[in-house]
């Protein structure tokens, strides 16, 4: 069987990105490929169960800067690829390719750029827009996780080499028998809190409706350097007796058992795994239609509502119709929802990775 390579900047993160990772990581492992992480950084304990079949190199750059590490990472990953036999290495962020493609060149070895963002987005730094130049020239596939970045790929890069195939991201669980249910009277939303996930959004739009639905709550999941300034507007806003913040947790499947209804408020995305995980546990999403992800997974009305992107008054409306919603039309909702998540089932997923490994 094929040794596969994924490069990772730091696999000990709580992220999506990370999260998926081992998943697939895993997957193949358990499929009998032998499978190596190469990670940049180290910062505590995993996060994520690994495979025993899958084993873990760390670099241990602490701190790590681009411009002043990238001769000593794109050494230190050729010997590695050399010297273990690599056969696929994979990128886990198209920036990393600025690395590997040099690190590769004269090397035999099936190169794989695996976009977990959308394209528009490239997080503040100019660097991950030369990743996706080195790697739509350089790879011999680039792997998005929707078909709509597919086509952003396609349409605004010249001199594309890869294959550009997608591939989405699966459910981090397997299809529970677990449905929604008003019962719990809660809004779940799951992420790290920064920026991009739009909590200050959220909690802009539940300040609206809270008091008009006074016997639900909204409960937001994760860790983050906004978390002090979330609170503080959620006081400001005289809402805080009607949110919860938890830290993020390995225990996060109970929280989606005890959620009514889940929301996502981010400004950006690749493919969101929490409105994967959502729908396994049967629960209808609203989302904003942010790039790129929440319009492959949510159809306004099958089985959640979509939302015109950044609009905290749309965002309010449609979480306070699905609050108000009919029994019988939240049981078709949360049905609706679990018949999408089998579209995302870990072994479907696997095997659309092994078909161009």
């Amino acid at each position: 069987m094929k040794k596969i390579c994924f490069v990772t900047s730091c696999i000990y993160n709580s992220g999506g990105t990370e999260r998926v990772s081992t998943l697939i990581a895993n997957g193949l492992a358990s499929q009998g490929y032998e499978v190596v992480f190469f990670n940049l950084i180290s910062d505590g304990e995993l996060k994520f169960p690994i495979h025993h079949n899958v084993t873990l190199y760390t670099l241990n750059l602490q701190p790590y800067s681009l411009r002043r590490h990238s001769l000593f990472v794109l050494l230190n990953l050729r010997k590695f690829v050399k010297k273990n036999k690599i056969d696929v290495l994979i990128d886990v962020d198209s920036i990393l390719t600025i690395f590997s493609s040099v690190a590769l060149w004269g090397v035999n070895v099936k190169h794989i750029c695996w976009e977990h963002f959308n394209f528009n987005a490239n997080l503040g730094t100019k660097f991950r827009d030369l990743g996706r130049k080195w790697a739509a020239k350089h790879c011999d596939y680039v792997v998005t996780l929707t078909y709509r970045d597919q086509e952003l790929w396609r349409n605004n890069l010249i001199n594309i080499n890869a294959k550009i195939v997608t591939i989405p991201n699966p459910a981090s669980f397997e299809n529970t028998e677990h449905v929604g249910s008003f019962e719990s009277k809660v809004v779940l939303a799951v992420g790290r809190l920064t920026y991009q996930k739009g909590f200050d959004l959220l909690l802009n739009s539940w300040a609206l409706i809270c008091k008009e639905n006074k016997d639900w709550m909204l409960r937001i999941i994760g860790s983050g350097e906004d978390e002090a300034t979330l609170k503080e507007q959620a006081e400001f806003l005289q809402i805080s007796d009607r949110v919860e913040f938890v830290s993020a947790t390995k225990n996060i499947s109970e929280f989606y058992k005890k959620a009514s209804i889940f929301c996502l408020s981010s400004r950006f995305e690749g493919l969101p795994m929490v409105l994967l995980e959502a729908q396994s546990f049967g629960l209808p999403i609203v989302a904003f239609d942010c790039e790129c992800g929440p319009s492959d997974i949510v159809f306004s009305n099958i089985n959640g509502l979509l939302v015109e992107n950044g609009s905290v008054l749309q965002l309010s409306a449609s979480l306070h119709q699905l609050i108000q919603t009919s029994k019988e039309d939240y049981i078709f909702l949360c049905k609706n929802a679990k018949e999408n998540a089998n579209n995302y089932v870990l072994d479907k997923i696997i095997n659309n990775w092994i078909e161009i490994l």
